[in-house]
């Protein structure tokens, strides 16, 4: 044993190259193997955990039928809740105006279905109380008190304590008695099969009068919401993963085949000594774990750490305390080892059945392959046209360096692209950008009274250099059956030039239609061409969805519409565009003049970059400098071993007379065709990666994208990209390329 243990420390200080490549290519799978994999378990387990202990709601129904209607519909589900009393209302609280929610008349947080959790103060039992939800849009709840202000009376209540619905049934409850005029019944379902929610809805729907289902929410709807944000990281996590995994396969087996190949009279020399061939092979395993174990240590170690940043957000909604689970660790750690051990014993496997005296009676000897192509070449100088025949002479080894190439210019592209995409979402999340942007900067100050729209308009249209302009109004509306409010976005003039990204449908052309989120539609269960009705200040009003828009701001649940769908709604702020050649400044000074003190015209600006696309860019960024660097370091592996096989060979052409410069020439050459075929295999797989998951990425983050998220590649990009695999393979050369110009001509012609 202390032989072998001899044997592997012998090899892995000889191989430090090797060596530290292996170690970089487990680092970077398990990296993203344990990053990805914990995402992917980790971020729902709070919402399962408190779902089961809560008996959250499968599915919750508003309807506008009677409670009696309503109550019949429980013999459709396992278990159901209700009828309970709801209603929208608009809330002040402090003299402020806060956005409406959906108030829910319950007189205990217990029941069959939806056991609300209290997360401070008491229930609400006295006409004059109300527990909110740790979503009610105001902090520091219990003991203040807040208006409903649409509700009959517009009741003041106080806030008694905070409860948490793992489905988000309501923002708040209150004692049925204080709902004397409901606006619907809410009812909440447990299915026996949790994942027919279509099937139990078509039946509920079915057992009341028509149009008496004003709005539902599905549990699934619920879930997606509660691990969206670490969801959208995980497709390219995963992409990372198996890149890194395929590398590490190709690596280990080149590394362990290459130094077999290379050693094939020491390995004779070790059997004349005595070892078995089992010990041979695990030696040649052993240089292969040596590095990958430290690879697979350090890879954990940055999985964990990076997972924090990520897993925060969900940490914060359920105060839980969420870190990568023990077992997803040694899942990890085993299954790289044993991908290593396993690709390594394989590739050893020729060491082990090589007999004794066939290996001491090997030396080093020229390739004879590769002639034909030598002819192929001859045209060009003799360093350029050596080192272009030189894969052919050592098919084997130049389709390791290809495979090499091939991912690395792969991991490259597909970084690229999500790079390219990123920056397309990030600018469709702009849109409401423009020149000039008109309106009050910063909160009222008291007594002030808000700019007549129409004077403002008017000041627009009427300077000089105006090319085109509308106004804009922002309110807050509830959906039956959707918990919390939709932000509606109602538009006074041609908005439509405002960089609004849709997916699918059309902008809205008359009042009464809107144009929705992809959020919006799952959320509400509706299609385009569907009708949802909007509550806004204790009225309803109905608008027909005509199109899908990309929208991820106020979760994905705002409302796009003609500022006539709310008529008493007056726009607060305008956005310009200035004729070409118009100064933007200059426009401003000359419309702050215009105005007065009533509007503050400014140049307008973008939206700051969005954390999330931060976070994934740097991650990406991570992980593809890792992944390239695996790659050249695969390539100067193998350069490096065939540099020293034929070291012989570069004696006699120096002494014939090759310059040092013509040495390095004639092996950066070798890996030329190389770098092209890896580079041209290596973009269609990074584009069609791209491809993949770009969409998967939106799915995770609970919203389609936009077609210009996807056509990101151009003819320059791609040939950029296959030049990228020829700079790869060129990268990994130089090292090899520089030892070989250094020798000296004696030293290579004494070595055998």
């Amino acid at each position: 044993m202390s032989a072998l243990l001899s044997l592997v420390r012998a090899g892995v200080a000889r191989r430090r190259v090797q060596s530290a490549v292996i170690g970089l290519a487990t680092m970077m799978s398990v990296t993203a193997a344990v990053l990805g994999g914990s995402l992917l378990v980790v971020s729902s387990a709070p919402f399962e955990d408190a779902f089961a202990a809560q008996r959250g709601a499968h599915l919750s129904v508003e309807f506008t039928a009677t409670a009696r209607e309503a109550a019949a519909t429980a013999g459709t589900a396992a278990a159901s809740a209700g009828p309970f009393p709801s209603a929208s209302s608009a809330v002040r609280a402090d003299g402020i105006d806060l956005p409406p929610v959906t108030v829910v008349g319950r007189a205990d947080p217990g029941g069959p279905v939806d056991r609300l959790t209290l997360v401070d103060g008491e229930w609400a039992d006295g006409p004059d109380e109300i527990v909110v939800a740790t979503s009610f849009p105001m902090t520091g709840f219990v003991g203040r008190r807040v208006t409903l202000t649409d509700l009959p009376g517009s009741p003041s209540l106080e806030v008694v304590g905070v409860a948490r619905s793992v489905t988000r049934t309501a923002e708040a409850w209150v004692a049925p008695a204080v709902l004397t005029e409901p606006r619907g019944y809410q009812v909440l379902y447990r299915l026996a099969a949790p994942l027919e929610v279509d099937s139990a809805l078509s039946a509920i729907t079915a057992a009341v009068p028509p149009d008496a289902v004003a709005g539902s929410r599905s549990w699934l709807t619920a879930k997606r919401e509660a691990v969206r944000e670490s969801a959208l990281f995980v497709p390219f996590l995963v992409a990372f993963g198996v890149l890194g995994l395929v590398m590490s396969v190709l690596v280990v087996g080149n590394v362990v085949a290459g130094a077999v190949g290379s050693g094939v009279r020491r390995i004779g020399v070790l059997k004349a000594l005595g070892c078995t061939p089992g010990q041979v092979v695990w030696a040649y395993v052993g240089q292969a774990l040596v590095p990958a174990v430290a690879g697979v240590a350090l890879g954990v170690v940055a999985g964990n750490l990076l997972a924090i940043p990520v897993l925060g957000q969900t940490e914060e909604v359920y105060d839980a305390d969420l870190s990568v689970p023990l077992w997803i660790d040694v899942v990890v750690v085993v299954g790289a080892l044993g991908v290593v051990t396993g690709t390594a014993w394989v590739a050893a496997l020729r060491a082990g059945r090589l007999r004794t005296v066939d290996a001491l009676a090997v030396g080093r000897t020229g390739a004879t392959r590769g002639r034909s192509a030598l002819r192929w070449f001859g045209g060009l100088p003799l360093p350029l046209a050596l080192g272009l025949a030189r894969p052919f002479a050592r098919p084997a080894r130049a389709f390791g360096m290809v495979a090499a190439v091939v991912f690395g210019t792969a991991a490259v592209t597909f970084a690229m692209g999500l790079g390219m995409s990123l920056g397309v979402i990030q600018g469709a999340r702009d849109y409401d950008t423009s020149d000039v942007t008109v309106g009050r900067e910063g909160p009222p100050r008291p007594g002030a009274v808000d700019p007549d729209p129409a004077v403002v308009g008017a000041a627009i249209a009427a300077q000089a250099g105006t090319d085109r302009y509308f106004g804009l109004a922002r309110t807050e509306v509830t959906v039956p059956g959707m918990a919390g409010f939709s932000q509606v976005f109602a538009y006074d003039g041609d908005a439509s030039w405002g960089g609004h990204p849709m997916i699918a449908g059309s902008w809205y052309a008359r009042p009464g239609e809107a144009v929705v989120p992809t959020a919006f539609l799952t959320a509400t269960g509706s299609r385009i061409g569907d009708t949802v009705t909007l509550r806004h200040k204790g009225e309803a009003v109905p608008v027909r969805i005509v199109g899908e828009l990309f929208d991820t701001r106020h979760d994905g649940l705002a409302v796009y519409v003609d500022a006539a769908t709310f008529p008493d709604l007056k726009a607060g702020t305008f956005f310009v565009a200035v004729k070409e050649g118009v100064a933007v400044q200059s426009y401003v000074d000359g419309l702050n003049a215009a105005l007065g003190s009533a509007s503050q015209a400014r140049p307008g600006d973008a939206g700051q970059l969005s954390d999330t696309i931060a976070v994934i860019g740097a991650l990406t960024a991570l992980l593809t400098l890792m992944l390239v660097a695996v790659s050249a370091m695969g390539v100067l592996n193998t350069v490096l071993l065939d540099t020293r096989d034929r070291v012989r060979d570069l004696g006699i052409h120096k002494s014939l007379g090759m310059t040092p410069r013509q040495t390095m020439a004639l092996v950066v050459s070798s890996v030329g065709v190389v770098g092209v075929v890896g580079g041209g295999l290596g973009v269609p797989l990074g584009v069609a990666l791209h491809d993949r998951i770009v969409p998967a990425m939106g799915r995770g983050a609970g919203t389609n994208l936009p077609a210009a998220a996807f056509t990101v590649y151009s003819p320059w990009v791609v040939a950029a990209l296959v030049a990228g695999g020829v700079v790869i393979a060129v990268l990994g050369a130089l090292p090899p390329a520089g030892w070989a110009a250094r020798t000296r001509t004696a030293t290579a012609l004494r070595t055998e």
